[in-house]
């Protein structure tokens, strides 16, 4: 099956992880400012989602979203959600675990993209 959006297992670790004590949880990738271009971990619902963000798909069960004029510059890349040792975003709840999310990228090949182009991401809102 093609996605956008995949994740490691050490990612789906501390999802895992971030599950059980803070419930359900929901992903935003940030455009940048004060926590650069990571990607967010919020409380399902504690990031209000509008119009301008799309969902680009699930990763290890969890909706991930971005804004719509990021994901135009984004739009033929695989993203896969990775987390490595750091510090995460300051608003982000895996923050206090010592790990960070993270997002590595590539282009999708020309016979992803053809499947992609035939399956649009939804606008939220």
């Amino acid at each position: 099956m093609i996605t956008r959006i995949t994740s490691t297992p050490s990612a789906e670790k501390l999802i895992d992880e971030l599950i059980k004590i803070h419930g359900p949880i929901m992903f935003h990738q940030s455009g940048g400012c004060c926590d650069g271009s990571a990607p967010m971990c919020y409380p399902e619902g504690e990031f209000f989602l509008g119009s301008s963000d799309v969902c680009l798909g699930e990763v290890h069960k969890v909706n991930f979203y971005m804004s719509a004029s990021q994901f135009e510059y984004w739009e033929h890349t695989h993203l896969t959600l990775d987390a490595i040792p750091g510090t995460g975003g300051q608003f982000s709840l895996e923050r206090p675990s010592g790990l960070r999310f993270f997002i590595r990228s590539r282009l999708f090949s020309d016979e992803e993209w053809e499947y992609l182009k035939k399956h649009p991401v939804k606008k939220c809102g």
